[in-house]
């Protein structure tokens, strides 16, 4: 298997293989733990009342309003914004 398989999309939003694997992970964990909310919500409408909105919210804010396009990668690749490259 070629290494590019597993580095030329982490790099096309700014990231290491192992912190693009982090980051994942983290995305994958709030949607799980977001989806179990909302299953016991409609068992029990009391409950997370809000709490999958606010998981969307959060994730979409992180994953696609704080990215911006890559000058230097592909057309239509996108790069995470940071500290260090984001705009004034």
């Amino acid at each position: 298997m070629s290494l590019a398989l597993f580095t030329d999309h982490p790099a096309s939003v700014g990231e290491s293989y192992v912190q693009h694997m982090g980051s994942a992970s983290a995305f994958g964990g709030r949607m799980i733990l977001a989806g179990l909310a909302c299953m016991l919500h409609g068992l029990l409408p009391f409950l997370f009342v809000r709490t999958g909105r606010q998981a969307i919210e959060l994730l979409h804010d992180r994953m696609v309003v704080n990215r911006h396009r890559n000058p230097g990668g592909a057309a239509g690749k996108v790069a995470r914004r940071s500290p260090t490259n984001a705009p004034a």
